[in-house]
Protein backbone atom coordinates (compact mmCIF):
# COMPACT_ATOMS: atom_id res chain seq x y z
CA UNK A 1 0.00 0.00 0.00
CA UNK A 2 2.59 2.55 0.96
CA UNK A 3 4.28 1.80 -2.88
CA UNK A 4 1.19 2.49 -4.15
CA UNK A 5 0.66 5.90 -2.14
CA UNK A 6 4.25 6.73 -2.90
CA UNK A 7 3.85 6.18 -6.52
CA UNK A 8 0.42 8.28 -6.51
CA UNK A 9 1.82 11.18 -5.38
CA UNK A 10 5.36 10.85 -7.55
CA UNK A 11 2.34 10.86 -10.51
CA UNK A 12 0.83 13.85 -8.62
CA UNK A 13 3.78 15.38 -8.34
CA UNK A 14 4.69 14.98 -11.96
CA UNK A 15 1.74 16.75 -13.00
CA UNK A 16 1.96 20.11 -11.42
CA UNK A 17 6.27 20.77 -12.97
CA UNK A 18 4.60 19.61 -16.12
CA UNK A 19 1.93 21.92 -15.83
CA UNK A 20 2.79 24.52 -13.74
CA UNK A 21 0.72 27.04 -15.85
CA UNK A 22 -2.24 25.27 -15.33
CA UNK A 23 -2.52 26.38 -11.28
CA UNK A 24 -5.01 29.42 -12.11
CA UNK A 25 -6.83 29.69 -15.02
CA UNK A 26 -7.04 32.98 -16.72
CA UNK A 27 -9.70 35.24 -16.75
CA UNK A 28 -9.90 35.86 -20.52
CA UNK A 29 -9.30 32.59 -22.55
CA UNK A 30 -11.25 34.14 -25.66
CA UNK A 31 -11.39 34.16 -29.02
CA UNK A 32 -12.31 37.14 -32.04
CA UNK A 33 -15.38 35.84 -33.96
CA UNK A 34 -16.31 38.65 -35.91
CA UNK A 35 -16.09 37.05 -39.26
CA UNK A 36 -18.91 34.63 -37.55
CA UNK A 37 -22.10 36.07 -38.76
CA UNK A 38 -20.82 36.06 -42.49
CA UNK A 39 -19.52 32.48 -42.60
CA UNK A 40 -22.70 31.53 -41.27
CA UNK A 41 -24.19 33.39 -44.15
CA UNK A 42 -22.69 32.27 -47.21
CA UNK A 43 -22.79 28.37 -45.66
CA UNK A 44 -19.68 28.07 -42.79
CA UNK A 45 -19.62 24.89 -41.20
CA UNK A 46 -18.55 24.26 -37.47
CA UNK A 47 -17.48 20.86 -36.00
CA UNK A 48 -16.22 20.07 -32.76
CA UNK A 49 -12.80 18.17 -32.14
CA UNK A 50 -15.00 14.68 -33.11
CA UNK A 51 -16.14 16.21 -36.17
CA UNK A 52 -19.92 16.58 -35.15
CA UNK A 53 -21.46 19.41 -36.45
CA UNK A 54 -22.78 22.28 -34.27
CA UNK A 55 -23.00 26.30 -33.45
CA UNK A 56 -19.21 27.29 -33.54
CA UNK A 57 -19.59 29.70 -29.99
CA UNK A 58 -20.83 26.61 -28.16
CA UNK A 59 -18.31 24.85 -29.53
CA UNK A 60 -15.40 27.21 -28.10
CA UNK A 61 -17.45 27.47 -24.71
CA UNK A 62 -17.49 23.78 -24.36
CA UNK A 63 -13.80 23.81 -25.06
CA UNK A 64 -13.48 26.16 -22.33
CA UNK A 65 -13.21 29.57 -23.73
CA UNK A 66 -14.97 32.30 -22.11
CA UNK A 67 -14.85 35.68 -24.05
CA UNK A 68 -15.77 36.80 -28.07
CA UNK A 69 -14.29 40.06 -29.27
CA UNK A 70 -16.60 41.42 -32.26
CA UNK A 71 -15.40 44.95 -34.51
CA UNK A 72 -17.94 46.85 -35.18
CA UNK A 73 -17.63 49.20 -38.48
CA UNK A 74 -19.81 51.92 -39.17
CA UNK A 75 -21.11 51.35 -42.98
CA UNK A 76 -18.90 48.64 -44.70
CA UNK A 77 -19.58 48.23 -48.19
CA UNK A 78 -20.65 43.93 -47.77
CA UNK A 79 -23.66 45.51 -44.46
CA UNK A 80 -21.23 43.33 -42.09
CA UNK A 81 -19.69 43.80 -38.65
CA UNK A 82 -22.51 46.35 -37.90
CA UNK A 83 -24.27 46.98 -35.18
CA UNK A 84 -27.06 43.96 -36.43
CA UNK A 85 -24.65 41.55 -36.14
CA UNK A 86 -23.10 42.49 -32.93
CA UNK A 87 -26.56 42.33 -31.34
CA UNK A 88 -27.21 38.94 -32.93
CA UNK A 89 -23.81 37.54 -32.18
CA UNK A 90 -23.95 38.69 -28.87
CA UNK A 91 -27.01 37.22 -28.16
CA UNK A 92 -26.38 34.00 -28.98
CA UNK A 93 -22.96 34.08 -26.92
CA UNK A 94 -24.30 35.41 -23.58
CA UNK A 95 -26.91 32.58 -23.96
CA UNK A 96 -24.05 30.27 -23.64
CA UNK A 97 -22.27 31.97 -20.66
CA UNK A 98 -19.68 33.94 -22.84
CA UNK A 99 -18.23 37.53 -22.22
CA UNK A 100 -18.20 39.95 -24.79
CA UNK A 101 -15.54 42.63 -26.05
CA UNK A 102 -16.48 45.15 -28.48
CA UNK A 103 -14.29 46.76 -30.82
CA UNK A 104 -14.98 49.98 -32.65
CA UNK A 105 -12.77 50.54 -35.19
CA UNK A 106 -14.71 53.99 -36.32
CA UNK A 107 -13.92 53.59 -39.44
CA UNK A 108 -15.78 51.65 -42.57
CA UNK A 109 -13.22 48.96 -43.55
CA UNK A 110 -10.27 47.55 -41.27
CA UNK A 111 -8.43 50.39 -39.09
CA UNK A 112 -4.94 49.65 -38.00
CA UNK A 113 -1.43 51.15 -37.53
CA UNK A 114 -1.05 51.50 -41.31
CA UNK A 115 -4.31 52.92 -41.55
CA UNK A 116 -7.02 54.64 -40.20
CA UNK A 117 -9.46 55.61 -42.77
CA UNK A 118 -12.24 58.17 -41.44
CA UNK A 119 -16.08 56.65 -42.08
CA UNK A 120 -17.36 58.02 -45.54
CA UNK A 121 -20.35 59.74 -43.57
CA UNK A 122 -18.09 61.76 -40.87
CA UNK A 123 -15.85 63.19 -43.72
CA UNK A 124 -16.84 66.50 -43.98
CA UNK A 125 -16.96 66.82 -39.87
CA UNK A 126 -15.43 69.49 -37.91
CA UNK A 127 -13.42 68.50 -35.09
CA UNK A 128 -16.69 69.32 -32.59
CA UNK A 129 -18.52 67.10 -35.20
CA UNK A 130 -16.38 64.94 -35.05
CA UNK A 131 -15.88 64.10 -31.51
CA UNK A 132 -19.58 63.74 -30.88
CA UNK A 133 -20.05 61.31 -33.76
CA UNK A 134 -17.45 59.36 -32.16
CA UNK A 135 -19.40 59.49 -29.10
CA UNK A 136 -23.12 58.97 -30.65
CA UNK A 137 -21.83 55.76 -32.35
CA UNK A 138 -20.44 54.55 -29.37
CA UNK A 139 -23.10 54.98 -27.11
CA UNK A 140 -25.73 53.60 -29.68
CA UNK A 141 -23.85 50.30 -29.93
CA UNK A 142 -23.57 49.99 -26.75
CA UNK A 143 -27.04 50.73 -25.15
CA UNK A 144 -28.62 48.50 -27.97
CA UNK A 145 -26.36 45.95 -26.12
CA UNK A 146 -27.42 46.96 -22.72
CA UNK A 147 -31.17 47.45 -24.08
CA UNK A 148 -31.54 43.70 -25.31
CA UNK A 149 -29.65 42.23 -21.74
CA UNK A 150 -26.43 41.95 -23.32
CA UNK A 151 -24.12 44.24 -22.06
CA UNK A 152 -20.39 44.73 -23.31
CA UNK A 153 -17.86 43.73 -20.64
CA UNK A 154 -15.29 45.78 -22.44
CA UNK A 155 -15.01 48.19 -24.80
CA UNK A 156 -11.90 48.61 -27.29
CA UNK A 157 -12.07 52.71 -28.59
CA UNK A 158 -10.48 52.66 -31.64
CA UNK A 159 -8.46 49.68 -32.85
CA UNK A 160 -4.80 49.16 -33.40
CA UNK A 161 -4.00 53.01 -32.45
CA UNK A 162 -0.24 53.46 -32.47
CA UNK A 163 -0.63 56.33 -34.80
CA UNK A 164 -3.88 57.80 -33.60
CA UNK A 165 -7.08 57.06 -34.85
CA UNK A 166 -9.67 58.68 -37.78
CA UNK A 167 -6.74 60.50 -39.68
CA UNK A 168 -6.14 63.49 -39.75
CA UNK A 169 -8.47 64.81 -37.09
CA UNK A 170 -6.97 62.22 -34.54
CA UNK A 171 -3.55 61.56 -35.38
CA UNK A 172 -1.26 61.65 -32.53
CA UNK A 173 0.62 64.35 -34.27
CA UNK A 174 -2.01 66.39 -31.99
CA UNK A 175 -2.25 64.12 -28.87
CA UNK A 176 -4.75 67.22 -27.69
CA UNK A 177 -6.90 65.75 -30.73
CA UNK A 178 -6.20 61.86 -29.71
CA UNK A 179 -7.37 62.99 -26.65
CA UNK A 180 -10.62 64.33 -27.18
CA UNK A 181 -11.80 61.52 -29.30
CA UNK A 182 -11.01 58.79 -27.88
CA UNK A 183 -12.23 60.49 -24.13
CA UNK A 184 -15.38 60.94 -25.99
CA UNK A 185 -15.33 57.29 -26.66
CA UNK A 186 -14.71 56.38 -22.91
CA UNK A 187 -17.59 58.35 -21.89
CA UNK A 188 -20.17 57.10 -23.67
CA UNK A 189 -19.21 53.04 -22.78
CA UNK A 190 -18.93 54.26 -19.00
CA UNK A 191 -22.64 56.45 -19.68
CA UNK A 192 -23.59 52.92 -20.50
CA UNK A 193 -22.45 51.29 -18.21
CA UNK A 194 -19.52 52.22 -15.96
CA UNK A 195 -18.64 48.19 -14.97
CA UNK A 196 -17.91 48.01 -18.68
CA UNK A 197 -13.95 47.76 -19.03
CA UNK A 198 -12.24 50.38 -21.49
CA UNK A 199 -9.20 48.81 -23.53
CA UNK A 200 -6.40 50.95 -25.65
CA UNK A 201 -5.26 48.53 -27.93
CA UNK A 202 -1.56 49.06 -29.70
CA UNK A 203 -0.07 46.80 -32.24
CA UNK A 204 3.56 45.40 -32.37
CA UNK A 205 3.04 43.42 -28.33
CA UNK A 206 7.41 43.16 -28.32
CA UNK A 207 8.39 47.50 -29.20
CA UNK A 208 8.17 48.35 -25.17
CA UNK A 209 9.44 52.26 -27.15
CA UNK A 210 6.66 52.69 -28.57
CA UNK A 211 4.40 51.43 -25.69
CA UNK A 212 6.28 53.99 -23.24
CA UNK A 213 5.96 56.73 -25.22
CA UNK A 214 2.59 55.96 -26.30
CA UNK A 215 1.16 55.56 -23.36
CA UNK A 216 3.30 58.60 -20.96
CA UNK A 217 1.88 60.21 -23.92
CA UNK A 218 -1.68 59.29 -23.34
CA UNK A 219 -1.27 59.91 -19.28
CA UNK A 220 0.18 63.90 -19.94
CA UNK A 221 -2.93 64.38 -22.15
CA UNK A 222 -5.83 62.90 -19.38
CA UNK A 223 -6.40 60.21 -22.27
CA UNK A 224 -9.04 57.75 -19.65
CA UNK A 225 -8.68 53.96 -19.94
CA UNK A 226 -8.85 50.94 -17.93
CA UNK A 227 -6.93 48.31 -19.17
CA UNK A 228 -4.38 48.49 -21.59
CA UNK A 229 -4.67 46.09 -24.80
CA UNK A 230 -1.86 44.47 -26.91
CA UNK A 231 -1.67 42.63 -30.39
CA UNK A 232 1.44 40.18 -30.88
CA UNK A 233 1.88 38.06 -33.77
CA UNK A 234 5.62 36.06 -33.15
CA UNK A 235 5.97 36.11 -36.77
CA UNK A 236 5.65 39.69 -36.53
CA UNK A 237 6.08 41.62 -33.77
CA UNK A 238 9.65 40.75 -32.11
CA UNK A 239 10.76 37.87 -30.11
CA UNK A 240 8.76 36.24 -27.11
CA UNK A 241 11.67 37.36 -24.67
CA UNK A 242 10.61 40.93 -26.15
CA UNK A 243 6.94 40.42 -25.53
CA UNK A 244 7.51 39.66 -22.22
CA UNK A 245 9.56 42.39 -21.49
CA UNK A 246 7.16 44.78 -22.69
CA UNK A 247 3.98 43.64 -20.94
CA UNK A 248 4.87 43.14 -17.63
CA UNK A 249 6.94 46.84 -18.39
CA UNK A 250 3.16 48.37 -19.03
CA UNK A 251 1.64 46.89 -16.84
CA UNK A 252 3.61 47.78 -13.49
CA UNK A 253 4.64 50.92 -15.15
CA UNK A 254 1.27 51.58 -15.56
CA UNK A 255 -0.71 50.15 -13.01
CA UNK A 256 -3.22 49.12 -15.58
CA UNK A 257 -4.25 45.30 -16.32
CA UNK A 258 -3.42 44.11 -19.46
CA UNK A 259 -4.91 41.97 -22.63
CA UNK A 260 -3.40 40.59 -25.80
CA UNK A 261 -6.30 41.41 -27.86
CA UNK A 262 -5.27 40.17 -30.99
CA UNK A 263 -2.72 37.18 -31.44
CA UNK A 264 -2.55 34.09 -33.82
CA UNK A 265 -0.42 31.19 -35.70
CA UNK A 266 -0.76 28.95 -38.42
CA UNK A 267 -1.53 24.96 -38.16
CA UNK A 268 -0.44 24.82 -42.10
CA UNK A 269 1.00 26.12 -44.93
CA UNK A 270 -1.79 24.96 -47.16
CA UNK A 271 -4.01 26.71 -48.85
CA UNK A 272 -7.62 26.36 -48.58
CA UNK A 273 -9.82 29.01 -50.85
CA UNK A 274 -7.23 29.66 -53.76
CA UNK A 275 -6.01 33.16 -52.30
CA UNK A 276 -3.17 33.38 -50.66
CA UNK A 277 -1.94 33.09 -47.06
CA UNK A 278 -0.39 35.83 -45.08
CA UNK A 279 1.70 33.84 -43.37
CA UNK A 280 3.45 30.74 -45.15
CA UNK A 281 6.71 29.54 -43.58
CA UNK A 282 6.71 26.01 -42.50
CA UNK A 283 7.89 27.79 -39.26
CA UNK A 284 7.02 30.78 -39.20
CA UNK A 285 8.64 31.46 -35.76
CA UNK A 286 11.53 29.44 -34.18
CA UNK A 287 11.11 25.98 -32.71
CA UNK A 288 6.82 26.45 -33.89
CA UNK A 289 6.01 24.80 -36.81
CA UNK A 290 3.03 25.44 -38.70
CA UNK A 291 1.28 22.39 -37.55
CA UNK A 292 -1.53 21.93 -35.11
CA UNK A 293 0.58 20.84 -32.44
CA UNK A 294 3.16 23.56 -33.44
CA UNK A 295 -0.27 26.15 -33.29
CA UNK A 296 -1.56 24.81 -30.25
CA UNK A 297 2.78 25.06 -28.15
CA UNK A 298 2.77 29.02 -29.67
CA UNK A 299 -0.51 30.43 -28.66
CA UNK A 300 -0.28 28.32 -25.09
CA UNK A 301 3.10 30.07 -24.54
CA UNK A 302 1.66 33.57 -25.49
CA UNK A 303 -1.10 32.58 -22.86
CA UNK A 304 1.67 31.70 -20.00
CA UNK A 305 3.15 35.08 -20.66
CA UNK A 306 0.43 37.11 -19.87
CA UNK A 307 -0.50 34.72 -17.06
CA UNK A 308 3.47 35.47 -15.40
CA UNK A 309 2.75 39.58 -15.57
CA UNK A 310 3.24 41.03 -12.17
CA UNK A 311 0.64 41.60 -9.44
CA UNK A 312 -1.61 39.48 -11.62
CA UNK A 313 -2.47 42.33 -14.09
CA UNK A 314 -2.06 39.40 -16.65
CA UNK A 315 -6.06 39.35 -17.86
CA UNK A 316 -5.63 36.72 -20.39
CA UNK A 317 -5.92 37.07 -24.64
CA UNK A 318 -7.83 36.56 -27.30
CA UNK A 319 -7.00 34.90 -30.56
CA UNK A 320 -7.68 36.43 -33.46
CA UNK A 321 -10.27 36.08 -36.05
CA UNK A 322 -11.08 31.90 -35.19
CA UNK A 323 -13.61 31.56 -37.06
CA UNK A 324 -12.40 32.72 -39.94
CA UNK A 325 -12.04 29.39 -42.72
CA UNK A 326 -12.33 29.40 -46.08
CA UNK A 327 -15.81 30.06 -47.10
CA UNK A 328 -16.35 31.57 -50.71
CA UNK A 329 -17.76 35.22 -50.47
CA UNK A 330 -16.61 35.47 -47.04
CA UNK A 331 -13.72 37.23 -48.08
CA UNK A 332 -10.69 40.11 -47.14
CA UNK A 333 -12.14 42.82 -48.47
CA UNK A 334 -15.67 44.31 -47.94
CA UNK A 335 -15.94 46.02 -51.31
CA UNK A 336 -15.13 43.63 -53.19
CA UNK A 337 -16.69 40.21 -53.11
CA UNK A 338 -14.50 38.12 -55.20
CA UNK A 339 -11.50 38.16 -52.55
CA UNK A 340 -10.51 35.44 -50.62
CA UNK A 341 -9.69 34.90 -46.92
CA UNK A 342 -5.79 35.40 -46.29
CA UNK A 343 -6.14 33.90 -42.35
CA UNK A 344 -7.89 30.89 -42.70
CA UNK A 345 -4.48 28.81 -42.13
CA UNK A 346 -4.57 30.38 -38.66
CA UNK A 347 -8.02 29.98 -37.80
CA UNK A 348 -8.95 27.28 -34.72
CA UNK A 349 -10.65 25.62 -37.02
CA UNK A 350 -9.14 23.40 -39.86
CA UNK A 351 -9.53 22.37 -43.24
CA UNK A 352 -11.93 19.44 -42.44
CA UNK A 353 -14.09 22.10 -39.93
CA UNK A 354 -13.21 20.73 -37.26
CA UNK A 355 -12.01 22.58 -33.69
CA UNK A 356 -7.97 22.31 -33.84
CA UNK A 357 -6.11 21.25 -30.03
CA UNK A 358 -5.33 24.61 -29.91
CA UNK A 359 -9.04 25.59 -29.19
CA UNK A 360 -9.27 23.10 -26.00
CA UNK A 361 -5.01 24.08 -24.73
CA UNK A 362 -6.48 27.70 -24.88
CA UNK A 363 -9.51 26.74 -22.97
CA UNK A 364 -7.53 24.94 -19.89
CA UNK A 365 -5.54 27.93 -19.65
Amino acid sequence: MKRILATLLLAVASLSVAHPAEAHALRIRGADVSSLAKSEAYGGVYRDARGHQGDALRILARAGLNYIRLKVWVNPADGYNTKTQVLAVARRAKALGLRLLVDFHYSDTWADPGKQIKPAAWEGLTLDELTRAVYDHTYDVLDALRRQGTRADMVQVGNEINGGLLWPDGSNADWANTARLLNAGYDAAKRVSRSTQVVLHLADGGDNGLYRWWFDNAAAHGIRYDVIGLSYYSYWHGTLEAFQANINDVATRYGRPVVVVETAYPFTTADDDGWPNIITSAEPYPGYAATPQGQAAMLAKVADIVRDVPHGLGLGLFTWEATWTGVPGNGWDPADPSSGDAWENQALFGYDDRALPAMRVLGRR
